[in-house]
């Protein structure tokens, strides 16, 4: 039996992108497309029926926009992850789409290579986008709002060197940069990441680094 591979669900209201998708995707190998849906009411019911791992979600589409169904599948399926379609021309949406939940960004006409890379990162729970790129989309949102004071200390039950882990991947630090910066293995960065994961209660680095921002754990503008 063939293993099952990584299940995505792809929706756009266009017929001729997803099948451009899913051509690139199954060539890939190790992704499995379960089903397809032309706008956000569908994907919803579509993610409750087929339970991808991964949506590839379109913003504007005409029988209910994408931002609306990321909200609802990140709330009512927190293991999906919603890799949303953007030209990163519309600010508002990258901010909506942050709020909602989404894991990570791809842009409409990026090359195959970089698809599949996208949906493999964000199946992973990693940032999807250069570090540096996700930590000045969500700068520029969080700065647009009051943050909280900045605390006194690791917050939320936090170590001193989780603090410290949690502060350098919002400054766009990969796990190697950021082992480099505290002189430890890179394996230690990455056990430190997955127990912010799990005492932050958030889903994948994206939302670390939101979570850094709206506590205002770094500044919101460069210093």
């Amino acid at each position: 039996m063939r293993p099952v591979g990584i299940r995505v669900l792809l929706v756009d209201d266009q017929p001729i992108v997803r099948t451009g998708f899913r051509t690139v995707l199954t060539a890939a190998g190790g992704i499995d497309v379960v089903a397809e849906a032309g706008d956000g009411p569908a994907a919803v019911a579509a993610v409750a029926s087929y339970r991808p791992d991964v949506v590839l979600m379109d913003v504007r589409m005409p029988g209910g926009d994408g931002l609306t169904a990321t909200e609802r599948i990140t709330a009512e399926h927190p293991d999906t992850r919603v890799l949303v379609v953007t030209t990163f021309d519309v600010d508002d949406y990258v901010r909506r789409a942050l709020r909602g939940g989404a894991s990570g960004f791809v842009l409409k006409d990026t090359d195959p290579e970089n698809l599949v890379r996208a949906v493999r990162t964000v199946h992973a729970g990693e940032s999807l986008l250069a570090p540096s790129v996700t930590t000045r989309l969500v700068r520029d949102w969080v700065a647009q709002e009051p943050a909280s004071p900045a605390p006194s200390g690791p917050p939320e039950g936090l170590t001193a060197r989780e603090h410290d882990v949690l502060v350098l991947v919002a400054r766009g630090l990969s796990n190697a940069e950021i082992a480099a910066e505290m002189v430890v293995a890179e394996s230690t960065v990455k056990t430190h990441v997955a127990h912010l994961l799990r005492k932050l209660d958030r889903r994948d680095r994206v939302q670390l680094v939101v979570h850094a921002f709206e506590r205002g754990l770094v500044p919101t503008r460069p210093t």
